[in-house]
């Protein structure tokens, strides 16, 4: 084993340390492990927060998707990061989120289901539960907001219909798109996604508010009821 493995990351060359490595070359300059590391701050007697950092990636595939999908409570089963760290971590992966919704929101239309699926994959292809969210447009396909309407469990959430239009009346949107997750793995809808969007499509008519896509997101992958012909 490399005697440095258990050293300090004080004790390193200065351009191997995170941080100096940061200011000196920038953050592109950086691996997932060393930033991750940079929030970790320090370690402890038997790892660096280099070390910590790697093995939190390993335990997920080095897969920084799946590492969003952790809560504080999951990150804390890595022997040394107790939960001001596990905090830290879950707050800047919940920051990149908001980060993508603020660029989603400078879009200027959304036009397809394709883009549709770009718009919310971000804000729910990692999540272990269902969120549902929309998206309100005007006229001419461009955003006035996203929101989320709900929230549930691993198998489903409750949906608002009151909830959903009162919010479309009051942007002035002309316009729904409805997307929500399967955290299940199964890309296809059930018997209440149809339902629920019926309901929605059949409300919204009433006072001239049309919904023209359902995506349901799952990974990396999206269903479009507007392109199976479902709405």
């Amino acid at each position: 084993m490399n005697d440095t493995a258990h050293l300090s990351i004080k004790n390193w060359a200065e351009e191997d340390r995170p941080r100096e490595k940061l200011v000196q070359k920038g953050t592109q300059s950086l691996s997932d492990t060393e930033l991750i590391a940079i929030l970790i701050g320090s370690g402890n007697k038997n790892d660096s927060a280099l070390s910590l950092a790697k093995k939190l990636l390993i335990s997920q595939q080095n897969n920084l998707n799946t590492l969003a999908k952790l809560n504080h409570r999951e990150i804390q089963k890595i022997k040394g990061l107790g939960e001001a760290k596990a905090l830290i971590i879950v707050a800047a992966l919940e920051l990149g989120r908001r980060r993508k919704l603020s660029e989603i929101m400078e879009r200027k239309k959304i036009t397809n289901s394709s883009e549709a699926f770009e718009a919310f994959s971000s804000l729910t292809s990692d999540l272990p539960y269902e969120e549902f969210w929309v998206a309100y447009l005007n006229r001419a396909n461009k955003i006035i907001n996203i929101q989320k309407a709900s929230q549930g469990g691993i198998s489903g959430t409750v949906i608002d219909t009151r909830i959903i239009l009162k919010q479309a009346i009051e942007l002035l949107a002309s316009t729904l798109i409805l997307c929500h997750n399967h955290p299940s793995g199964n890309l296809m809808p059930s018997d209440a996604d149809k339902s629920i969007t019926q309901k929605i499509t059949e409300a919204g008519k009433l006072m001239d508010i049309k919904v023209v896509d359902h995506i349901i997101v799952c990974d990396q992958k999206y269903f479009s009821f507007a392109d199976e012909g479902l709405i």
